[in-house]
């Protein structure tokens, strides 16, 4: 996997406390970045389902119940 470097701001007194705790504040942010983008993604992923819901909602089960059984009879 590639890597680039970003880069980001925060108080002096913040680094210097990390560093006082031993802290990889490389490995901190890396790991909170990722977390975010995993909640995030469900999130989407939530939404769609719910957009697909509905979609599938407007259709009448009598429609669903034919094609159900066209698509077994044509196995």
């Amino acid at each position: 996997m590639m890597s680039v470097t970003v880069t980001v701001r925060i108080p002096k007194e913040l680094k210097e406390e990390a560093e006082k705790h031993g802290i990889n504040i490389s490995h901190v942010l890396r790991r909170a970045l990722e977390e975010e983008l995993r909640k995030r993604k469900i999130k989407e992923a939530k939404e769609a389902a719910k957009r697909v819901g509905e979609l599938f909602s407007r259709i009448p089960e009598e429609e669903i119940v034919n094609r159900i059984k066209k698509a077994r009879k044509e196995r």
